[in-house]
């Protein structure tokens, strides 16, 4: 028999990664969490430090406190973390679990772009099609018109969830999966469509919030963004950056 619980509070994975930098096709993971949760349960979770077979930058140090040489001593390595990840991922996709985060199209379209230097394969190539659920494109959806920074911390302040250890991969990912629940639950357009609705519905809103973003810039004089953002969650291509929405906070 079917449930007649909402999709919120059944399985969920909640995914993040931290990075040597913000270039989402150039630096790499340095830490990941699968976060496996009903609700805002945590069932399971696997996280780990990964040596990015690279020097870690100070200003990335800075934020998530993993240093080169712990990378090098604790961390698993680059090529076992990468296909470890894509493989969870994959998996959740094919069962149709939705994949829940925080601007998961810089995290999706990393691991995308290291699978792809691994294994000369994407993610879609495997068979991922989703659903993603991700905090801040639903954010900008359902109230659209607040002022202010909408990184996690601050969704966190305004949905009343704790977060212990920001920066922390597996802090980040159930951070994130928090917040969506609650989103769900003081909008209940969100929890009345099926995740993979939700999925679509997504990519409409991020392609409406690009444009809108895209003319404020050019009124402000700013460059252009990378065209490569409009292709969501998973960028693709060859141009060159220029200044990528998902580096972009609010």
């Amino acid at each position: 028999m079917a449930s007649s619980a909402p999709w919120h509070a059944e399985e969920l994975l909640a995914f993040d990664l931290e990075t040597t930098g913000v270039d989402r096709f150039g630096d790499v993971p340095v830490s990941f969490a699968l976060v496996w949760v009903r609700g805002t349960e945590v069932v399971s979770l696997e996280s780990a430090v990964i040596d990015p077979g690279r020097d870690i930058p100070p200003g990335a140090t800075a934020v998530h406190g993993i240093t080169t040489e712990r990378a090098r001593r604790d961390g698993i390595p680059l090529s076992t973390a990468v296909k470890r990840i894509a493989g969870a991922v994959v998996g959740a996709s094919c069962r149709e679990v939705p994949i829940v985060g925080m601007k998961l199209d810089y995290d999706l379209t990393m691991l995308d772009a290291c699978y792809r230097r691994e294994t000369g394969r994407g993610l879609e190539d495997d068979g991922f099609r989703g659903p993603v659920l991700d905090a801040l494109v639903l954010d900008r959806h359902v109230d659209r018109f607040r002022r202010g920074k909408r990184t996690l911390a601050d969704l966190c302040g305004h949905y009343g969830v704790v977060i212990e250890h920001a920066h922390d991969a597996a802090a980040d990912a159930k951070a994130a999966v928090d917040v969506v629940v609650e989103m769900c639950r003081r909008y209940p357009e969100l929890s009345a469509l099926r995740p993979l609705e939700l999925y679509a519905a997504q990519a409409s809103w991020h392609t409406e919030w690009l444009a809108s973003f895209s003319e404020w810039r050019a009124r402000k004089g700013l460059p252009p963004l990378d065209d490569r953002d409009a292709r969501w969650p998973i960028a693709v291509g060859t141009s060159p950056s220029t200044d990528s929405a998902a580096s972009v906070a609010s």
